[in-house]
């Protein structure tokens, strides 16, 4: 058992918190902006809420942060409130934000001032992955830390790996969205053929989805795909701003993203919509339109 603080009880955050509680069975503290969010958990898994990111982050072993994007996580921990201003010497933060490379660069190198540890270590898997404690956790940081945060991130991990230093578990992060960008547009674009086409649609993806086709994204959203849902996981809006983040990365380091910049422009489209708090599949609504 580990003291821990988490920071930000959102979709993803309230149920990793939660299984840190529950399964970790570790002593955890916690802090949302929204403080009825917090004292909603505190009610539900037990365990205390704080009033600020410093006050949660004081005497805890681990310090798991999870909000919105880089302004937000300096706001939690750089800050005169914020989590670096109450974290001992010796403890780990754990970022499971979806961030730049950059302000995890930042952050490891503010950590190591003060005497403790960062790991950027953003997470793959949505809502769902986050609720039944089976996200995928790419890793960026020092191996020692990494080792001692590892066994706390199984709570609702089943799969946890270091990439590499400081801002890699960001790097891979902005990987992994790139590849399912292309897979979510290359489903939408199939589906909308098989229909214009005149076929069963589950008749096609029964065949196709036991051969190259396959993937993710097709064995867990074509039906709703096919049925204009959308309700079902990652908003357009997020995916926005990871994509923003890999395009700009992108710039940086000189790769050429001609689909990602062509399929961002397309959930732009999604959002003029009206789709702002769609999923992501919602990519075969504005060829339907």
């Amino acid at each position: 058992m580990a003291k821990v603080a988490f920071l930000g009880l959102g979709v993803m955050g309230y149920p990793m918190a939660g299984h840190l509680k529950s399964k970790g069975a570790h002593d955890v503290t916690v802090y949302n902006r929204t403080a009825a969010k917090a004292e909603k958990w505190v009610a539900q898994f037990g365990g205390r809420h704080a009033a600020t990111p410093r006050e949660a982050a004081e005497g805890q072993d681990f310090v798991m942060a999870c909000v919105g994007n880089d302004n937000d996580l300096r706001e939690v921990t750089l800050g005169a409130n914020g989590a670096f201003a109450g974290m001992a010497k010796g403890a780990v933060f754990v970022d499971h934000t979806t961030a730049s490379a950059e302000i995890a660069r930042e952050l490891h190198a503010q950590a190591k001032t003060k005497g403790f540890d960062c790991i950027d270590a953003p997470v793959s898997g949505g809502q769902a992955g986050a609720e039944n404690g089976v996200l995928t956790v790419m890793c960026g940081g020092d191996a020692g830390p990494y080792g001692r945060a590892e066994k706390v991130i199984a709570a609702y991990a089943r799969m946890c790996k270091l990439i590499g230093g400081p801002g890699a578990g960001q790097l891979t992060k902005m990987v992994n969205q790139i590849c399912i960008a292309g897979l979510v547009e290359g489903l939408a674009e199939g589906i909308h053929f098989a229909k214009k086409a005149g076929l069963d649609v589950e008749a096609v993806i029964q065949t196709i989805s036991k051969g190259a086709a396959q993937s993710w994204q097709m064995e867990n959203r074509y039906k709703t795909m096919n049925e204009g849902k959308f309700d079902f996981g990652f908003a357009v809006d997020w995916m926005r701003k990871d994509m923003s983040i890999c395009l700009g990365e992108a710039r940086r380091n000189g790769a050429s993203l001609p689909v990602t910049a062509l399929v961002d422009q397309f959930y732009a489209e999604v959002q003029k919509m009206g789709g702002w708090r769609w999923d992501t599949s919602s990519l075969i609504a504005r060829l339907e339109k």
